[in-house]
């Protein structure tokens, strides 16, 4: 297990560490630049275009995996380049990898967009447009969640609406510095640990796609970590919201030999706060009589700093509301009835509420201060 977590993780840090140095280099050349605006915290000219490292992190890997696997199954390279126990698995990644590839030209289309968006600005319109567009074609080649449902084209429709709400959330989160990159990092290990070491047979291909991509995403954070020389832009948001959204569904979190389905509710307690975020952000705009995605100071982050945390430790404090959250989907796994489900899922809305009673408190006056 630790030398696949190793060949999984290190490659796509390494590949996301460098290329983020590269694209801040190049990123002012290419226009990609982030001003300062009304409803931006940052105060200086910062560059975009991190959202490729992060994509590059978790292609090339995967370019390579896949060309030794291809290469070991037709005897041009020994075997022994893979642990026995893996060796098993290799005929049934090859009979998967079209779907991982048809995932990643998706992935390829939103950062291209994304990139398109954060040197021209393109209308919310259209992106959501696309957005749509890539999470019906990704369903239409099978990528479903079955939910229990006799109708698939319930499962169908729900894949859909959870492939673009999680585009959008991560992308409605990076709004602070570290703070997309962060939660995109807790999320991919949690998941990458039920996958790994909580379900009846452990699921490689998924699980190392997960790897990969909190590998990535860790090479890209220590250059956005507040304060940040580079932001990752709609092109890295967007990608690491589809990575998530679709790799939970192509990972089975529930077979045969668990007593309960009630651990299908991990996706949501992991991805509470985003998701939350996004709903409450939502709301407040279109009670406000303004789009859904006009950008603005209604978040989670904004309103912790608001109430005098400085934009590191509201990130903080974000990032540990998820983790706490994430544990609590690791404890489905430790519970038998929906009993134990019913103690998780409520700690989970605790949390929630916690947060919503934060985002309500009234700011500081000057003279609290």
């Amino acid at each position: 297990m630790l030398w696949f977590l190793l060949v999984c993780f290190v490659p796509a840090f390494v590949i996301s560490t460098t290329m983020t140095i590269v694209i801040r280099r190049c990123a002012p050349q290419w226009g990609l630049v982030d001003h300062p605006a009304a409803r931006k915290v940052h105060v200086t000219p910062t560059p975009l275009g991190g959202g490729l490292a992060i994509y590059l992190g978790m292609l090339l890997p995967l370019i390579a995996a896949q060309l030794i696997v291809l290469l070991i199954q037709q005897n041009a390279l020994p075997a022994s380049w893979i642990p026995e126990e893996f060796r098993i698995h290799l005929a049934g990644m090859l009979h998967r990898s079209p779907q991982l590839w048809g995932l990643l030209a998706a992935g390829t289309v939103l950062v291209l967009m994304g990139l398109l968006d954060d040197r021209f600005g393109l209308s919310w319109k259209w992106r959501l447009g696309v957005q749509f567009f890539v999470a019906i074609s990704l369903v239409s080649t099978g990528m479903s969640a079955s939910l229990f449902v006799s109708q698939p084209w319930v499962g169908q429709v729900v894949s859909v609406l959870w492939i673009v709400a999680l585009i959008n959330s991560l992308n409605f989160l990076d709004n602070m510095d570290g703070l997309s990159a962060g939660i995109g990092l807790i999320a991919s290990v949690m998941f990458a640990s039920i996958m790994l070491t909580l379900v009846g047979e452990p699921r490689w291909l998924v699980g190392g796609c997960l790897v990969i991509l909190a590998g990535s995403l860790s090479g890209f954070l220590i250059h956005n970590w507040p304060p940040a020389n580079i932001f990752m832009g709609d092109a890295g948001s967007t990608f690491i919201g589809l990575m998530l959204s679709s790799l939970t569904i192509l990972g089975t979190f529930y077979d045969e030999t668990m007593p309960q389905r009630h651990v299908m509710l991990a996706p949501l307690c992991i991805l509470a706060i985003p998701l939350y975020d996004l709903c409450s952000v939502i709301l407040i705009r279109l009670k406000e009589g303004r789009s859904p995605f006009q950008p603005d100071k209604k978040h989670f982050s904004h309103r912790l700093e608001a109430l005098g945390l400085s934009k590191k430790h509201a990130v903080m404090t974000v990032h540990f509301a998820t983790l706490t959250t994430g544990i609590g989907a690791l404890l489905l796994y430790q519970v038998e009835d929906w009993q134990g489900a019913f103690l998780v899922v409520s700690l989970v809305l605790c949390v929630l509420v916690i947060v919503s009673i934060l985002e309500m408190a009234p700011r500081p006056s000057s003279k609290e201060e």
